[in-house]
């Protein structure tokens, strides 16, 4: 068996912004470029403003602290995202109501008959929550209304580090194949919910009488109260790794529903070209996408674990 740090594995060179923008004067993008001239022509403007009533020496220790603001919004980033936009983005949240409640036909104000003191120290009264998507199709798409359409897809995991240097190089190989052949934004999402083993302890009893080995239903039903036990002592949290492909729009007269058929048909080819790196892609049918959405909404509630769904399908 070969050694997993041996010299087979040979390195491979990442981006480390693919989505960067284009520069277009130096180092400036055309986004800093119009912030910077704007800058420019308005303290330009100023000085000729003000030219009868200051000395230019004066005007240029007023400014100085402006223009060195305004650049260092315009060039600095954080966290990949510009400072302006992220300055505008945390101005949004500021603004936006922290307790929302699902209400289609609306809030409605406290009755007067709650005195006023209460309705103070209560807080402001909660906002409908508005979800970005219009629903769930047939298919399993998700109308992101002007962002297009995307499908979902459960994906399994793969045991790397203890692969051998080559088996390591074909897996990320296949991976990279996968992303040099992507037509449109798509995102890996890792989440961490509860699951209950509840339901697969009640599997392995159920089917250990089964089984065509009187030890192998012992060690089943061990495997089981194992389980069990596990269960009760306290929250268990998993992962699961969902794929989401999204197709844009072509155009804001683009019919609402359009783009689903190729969402879900990037998903089929993310099934077909990740399979070489051992990763199996499920993609997910309209209920299935639904009811992942609503875990996402409520993580309190216990996922099933996989198969205990399958399961009661076949039934």
């Amino acid at each position: 068996m070969s050694n997993v740090n041996d010299g087979s594995v040979t390195a491979t060179r990442i981006p480390v912004d693919i989505a960067r923008p284009d520069r277009v004067l130096g180092p400036l993008t055309a986004r800093q470029t119009a912030i910077l001239a704007a800058l420019g022509m308005v303290l330009y403007g100023g000085y000729w403003i003000v030219r009868p009533l200051m000395p230019p020496l004066a005007y240029v220790v007023m400014v100085v602290p402006v223009a060195g603001v305004v650049t260092a919004v315009a060039v600095g980033t954080r966290e990949g995202i510009g400072l302006d936009r992220f300055w505008l983005a945390a101005l949004a949240h500021a603004r936006t109501p922290k307790r929302r409640v699902h209400a289609p036909e609306g809030v409605s104000a406290l009755p007067d008959i709650v005195n006023k003191r209460l309705a103070r120290a209560a807080g402001p009264t909660p906002a409908a929550v508005r979800m970005p998507y219009d629903g769930v199709g047939p298919a399993g798409t998700v109308d992101l209304r002007a962002h297009g359409q995307a499908a979902l897809a459960t994906c399994s995991t793969v045991n790397f580090d203890l692969r051998s240097g080559s088996e390591q190089q074909g897996l990320i190989s296949a991976f990279a194949r996968w992303l040099n052949s992507l037509t449109g934004p798509a995102q890996l999402l890792v989440r961490c919910h509860r699951t209950g083993l509840a339901p697969l302890a009640d599997r392995l009893h159920h089917h250990a009488p089964a089984l065509p080995h009187p030890a192998l239903e012992q060690a089943a039903r061990a495997h089981a109260d194992y389980l069990a036990q596990l269960a009760a002592g306290g929250d268990l949290l998993t992962r699961q790794i969902v794929l989401i492909a999204r197709e844009e729009p072509l155009s804001r007269r683009t019919r609402p529903g359009a783009g689903g058929g190729r969402a879900a048909q990037r998903v089929q080819e993310a099934a077909r070209a990740l399979a070489p790196a051992e990763i199996s892609v499920t993609p997910l049918d309209a209920v299935q996408t639904a009811d992942l959405i609503s875990a996402a909404c409520n993580p309190d509630s216990p996922t099933p674990p996989v198969g205990a769904a399958a399961e009661g399908d076949e039934a």
